[in-house]
């Protein structure tokens, strides 16, 4: 346990996220006294489905969560590819190219998520400080000196940002983003339109060189994610200015077949309009003294891994048992990175499979000649392998250490 002078150590996590919620729950676990700020009104409801593979399977199954996740399950069953006048052009399972464990991996809601992760900690101890955030940090050495927006100053023995992509924990403590932000050559923007071709329980997505639309129902819902996914040489400066986004997507797709442009007329309204670019976070080290970084802050993989969530699951379980087993916190820090780098880094590669790219997000002719080649194999009946077996290693590398404070007789119980 953390060395704070005979009392119980407190610790600030920026971020009430999957990342942040998970290390909130094991913290507390460790009788670790935690505070959650967090910049929203509340925990983050909605959004578009994730998935929880491999080894951050285990890490539901330590908190008792496993059998009320896979209750909300969407069961997914086919990616549908189309031609311009929407003809099918092939379909796949999606496990096919993703090398998903289908008996044991899950697809759900990303806020379907957040809110089970959520009522396990409600009720703690755990402190909550909603529509607040930091504005500054100052590691002192025994402690951190917190600053929040509303003028309140407050000392941590740690803090933990736990803030996503675009972390401001990550700027105060390391300086600007750009220097760790690595573009990946996409845009994106994700809005919700009204389920007007009835699909259920699948995607299906159009693409010519460069950019990629598609629809996506979570199981048979009334309304769809509509995505757009678009080549770019660099990020775009106005990526945080969303009149300027629907402007700039409205563009890349002028003149686009299918159901192209009543996607883009949806998204001249659309409430839920989420743009940014597809990008990782690559650092040299996830701390400095005091103050940490736990998962899409410290090394985000982008959606092109699909293992955004399972990062954070893993991470924050790996952080939490660490932090519980050191006396110093330097030292809890430095023991994270030398277990969890190598499972970080291995899922962030996964991104930069040329056949899974080729696949679903083609930048050039050459690129769709090689999707209808892939899917023509599937189609006959020959294996299709875009992620394959380097994915479910990646997805299992980690092993989840056993830390001995946690009592293995609760964990189904504590959330129950």
């Amino acid at each position: 346990m953390l060395d704070i002078d005979g009392r119980r150590p407190k610790i600030l996590i920026s971020g009430a996220s999957v990342a942040g919620l998970t290390l909130a729950y094991w913290l507390n676990r460790f009788e670790i006294d935690v505070t959650v700020v967090e910049r929203a009104c509340g925990v983050r409801s909605g959004g578009y489905p994730i998935d929880v593979r491999g080894s951050a399977v285990g890490v539901l199954e330590k908190m008792g969560l496993l059998d009320a996740v896979r209750a909300k399950h969407i069961d997914s069953r086919a990616v549908t590819f189309v031609d311009h006048e929407g003809e099918v052009i092939g379909s796949i399972p999606p496990y096919v190219a993703m090398g998903n464990d289908t008996g044991r991996d899950v697809e759900l809601p990303r806020g379907e998520l957040t809110e089970l992760l959520y009522g396990l900690v409600r009720e703690t101890e755990i402190e909550f400080r909603f529509n607040s955030s930091v504005s500054s940090l100052v590691d002192e050495g025994s402690h951190v000196l917190v600053q929040f927006d509303n003028g309140l100053r407050e000392c941590f023995d740690v803090v933990i940002g736990a803030d996503g992509l675009h972390s401001w924990t990550r700027r105060l403590t390391f300086g600007d983003e750009e220097q760790f932000n690595r573009f990946m050559g996409y845009q994106f923007c994700i809005f919700s339109v009204p389920n007007e071709l009835g699909l259920a329980h699948e995607t299906i997505t159009y693409s010519d060189p460069g950019r990629t639309a598609g629809l996506l129902a979570v199981r048979n819902s009334p309304e769809t994610f509509a995505f757009l996914i678009y080549s770019a040489e660099k990020p775009s400066p106005s990526i945080k200015d969303e009149g300027a986004e629907r402007a700039g997507a409205t563009a890349v797709y002028a003149g686009a077949p299918w159901v192209i442009p009543s996607m883009l007329e949806s998204m001249s309204s659309a409430k839920d309009l989420y743009c940014d670019t597809v990008s990782q976070i690559r650092m040299s080290n996830w701390s400095t003294g005091r103050v940490g970084l736990v998962g899409d802050a410290a090394y985000a993989p982008s959606f092109l891994s699909g293992q955004g969530t399972s990062l954070a699951l893993a991470g924050a379980y790996v952080l939490a048992g660490e932090l519980a087993s050191k006396t110093d916190p330097v030292a809890a820090f430095r023991e994270y990175e030398r277990i969890f780098r190598p499972f970080a880094e291995a899922n962030q590669a996964l991104a930069e499979d040329d056949a899974s790219r080729a696949l679903f997000f083609p930048r050039t002719t050459e690129d769709v000649a090689q999707r209808d080649a892939m899917l023509g194999l599937f189609e006959s009946g020959r294996e299709l392998e875009a992620g394959g077996d380097a994915a479910a290693e990646a997805y299992n590398l980690l092993q989840l250490p056993e830390y001995d404070l946690v009592s293995s007789d609760d964990d189904a119980s504590s959330s129950q």
